[in-house]
């Protein structure tokens, strides 16, 4: 991996093992937010029970550990590459009683895997972080078996996502933020039409398909939701870790109120937009 790439990769690793505490807090508010498009993805893999599944990026356990249950007599490979991520993995997996699932700390570019391991991958909101996703999309179909099944999840436009708009708009109206370099790891990276399809074709995939899911982030009160954003959401903790005090309380006001503009009635829904992919080797 060229070096630019391996700093990327180490980069994504620091973040995600930093916000793993704050992940670990929103668990179950956070995964059932993201259920809809695990659905969508296990729906997509046509799972049998002798499956054996790779679950790549899976964060703190899902769709991984929805998909253990399905696959009475095969297993789930749960990987991340953030070892605080799988940390919260491993106990969600213990406090739920699954057994037939493993844990693997591993770079989805370089998959410590054999080739035709899987019969089907499943990835959701991994791709758009991923230093090289042409690689990625490679290595899982190299550790996919011939008819095996893959299934992602990307978010899709920034404005069916102003579940995460409200507070970044606002932050870049009051700072002025460095634009990411051309290709650089963020959520919108693969919301193009058809930019995770292209890419699947061009690591080997056929018969791709793409589905929109959209909903609401339930995220009850402004407040409720600003601790959420505070805690999880990387872009915002790092723009809001270079404002000083005064400018940190002139976006939280500003975020309240662009919430309150938008909402109908007390309990606070926020859209969001996303994209799932499906393929076959």
């Amino acid at each position: 991996m060229e070096a630019q790439l391996e700093r990327i990769r180490e980069q994504q690793k620091e973040t995600w093992n930093k916000f793993s505490a704050g992940w670990r807090k929103w668990d179950d508010f956070t995964m059932d937010w993201l259920r809809p498009m695990g659905t969508e993805i296990i729906t997509s893999l046509k799972l049998k029970p002798t499956a054996v599944v790779l679950d790549i990026a899976a964060g703190t356990g899902e769709p991984g550990l929805t998909i253990a249950p399905i696959v009475t007599n095969g297993k789930v490979v749960i990987t991340d590459l953030a070892e605080g991520m799988l940390d919260v993995a491993r106990d969600n997996a213990l406090r739920k009683g699954i057994t037939n699932c493993e844990f693997v700390r591993c770079d989805v570019c370089e998959l410590p895997f054999d080739d035709e391991t899987f019969d089907t991958i499943s990835c959701r909101f991994g791709f758009m972080f991923f230093p090289d996703m042409l690689l990625a999309a490679k290595e899982m179909a190299r550790v996919l078996k011939p008819g095996g099944r893959i299934a992602a999840a990307v978010w899709g436009a920034p404005n069916k996502n102003f579940w995460i708009t409200a507070t970044m708009s606002v932050i870049n109206e009051h700072m002025q933020l460095p634009a990411p370099p051309q290709g650089a790891p963020g959520m919108f990276r693969c919301a193009a039409p058809s930019f995770l399809a292209d890419l699947f074709a061009q690591a080997g995939f056929q018969n791709t398909t793409e589905k929109e899911v959209t909903g609401k982030l339930n995220a009850g009160t402004t407040a409720n939701y600003w601790s959420f954003m505070n805690d999880v959401a990387a872009p915002v903790v790092a723009a809001m870790s270079k404002a000083d005090d005064n400018t940190k309380e002139q976006i939280k006001n500003s975020v309240f109120h662009l919430l309150n503009e938008n909402s109908s009635n007390e309990s606070l829904a926020l859209d969001y937009g996303t994209i799932i992919i499906s393929g076959e080797k």
